[in-house]
């Protein structure tokens, strides 16, 4: 542990960690790791669950008097009406690890008063360690992050997270992706949103976007970016999106370019350029692709 770092965060790195060790050794054999299914395409593992409890372990032995808002297990556990609250993915990027590739993190974030206050994003394939503190940085094991320096969009590299669900909506991406790919150096889909967004944070991108995520995909990741100097958001650019199933983020000057582009995707946009959006997916589904980039 390190005395320069706050202490709780100290813990929960020793939380991440120990997640980390269990996911690693479970990475050896993968096919001994048995896999259920929550919904169609959304894959939870024993590794999930065991990761979970050793996290929530770790913390309520240090902070007995904390909440705990995990993924697999809700909030059954630690104090109910806490103003501290562990937000726990104890393995984000579950369908990367079943199939050996190795994208993939454990992600512990503490929110005060509902604001997020500490972050530890931990690759335990590359032993990558991401933390921050509010006010005090963001940083990737001893080196200090920021975010890319790219004010151009065609210069930039986008990470984004494609629908996986039934009930999601493919056509609206298809058009957001078509939207963003004529206008960056690439679009990337790795498969962790909450490694995408350390990544936006330490500058290996240049900004991100998906729907769908939950509290516990973007927590840690969220306070990464603002710590290293970006923006983060819905698609309209609003800051209070943790539980809007909306993220974008980048940094300052892309930032405000993607609410250009994706503002209109939003739940928040205007009639107007909802019914843009709904003219042009009609027209997708009739085999007639518009792009709205060209109205």
């Amino acid at each position: 542990m390190s005395p320069n770092l706050h202490p709780m965060i100290n813990v929960a790195v020793k939380a991440a960690r120990a997640a980390g060790a269990i996911i690693n050794r479970a990475a050896l054999d993968v096919e001994a790791v048995r896999i259920s299914q929550k919904l169609v395409n959304d894959f939870v593992t024993d590794v999930d669950h065991a990761a979970e409890q050793i996290i929530i372990e770790t913390l309520l032995t240090a902070y007995p008097g904390h909440g705990v808002w995990a993924e697999e297990s809700g909030r059954e556990h630690g104090a109910k009406d806490s103003e501290f609250v562990w937000i726990i993915d104890p393995l984000d990027g579950t369908t990367n690890f079943i199939h050996g590739l190795p994208v993939y993190c454990v992600s512990v974030a503490l929110a005060v008063k509902g604001k997020i206050e500490q972050a530890v994003i931990y690759d335990p394939s590359r032993n990558d360690l991401f933390t921050a503190t509010k006010g005090r940085g963001a940083y990737l094991n001893d080196r200090r992050l920021r975010v890319s320096k790219r004010i151009r969009m065609q210069e930039c590299l986008i990470s984004t997270g494609f629908p996986f669900r039934p009930t999601d909506d493919f056509n609206s991406y298809l058009l957001m992706m078509g939207d963003m790919m004529q206008r960056t150096a690439g679009l990337r889909r790795p498969g962790a949103a909450a490694l995408d967004l350390a990544y936006v944070a330490a500058g290996y991108t240049d900004g991100f976007f998906e729907k769908g995520l939950q509290p516990w995909d973007v927590a840690a990741g969220s306070l990464l970016v603002t710590e290293a100097g970006g923006l983060v958001g819905n698609f309209t650019g609003e800051p209070d999106f943790l539980e809007q199933n909306e993220c974008m983020a980048g940094n300052p000057k892309i930032y405000g370019q993607l609410v250009t582009i994706l503002g209109k995707y939003s739940k928040f946009a205007n009639a107007d350029a909802k019914a843009m959006v709904q003219q042009a997916k009609e027209e997708l589904d009739n085999g007639q692709p518009m792009l709205l980039s060209r109205q």
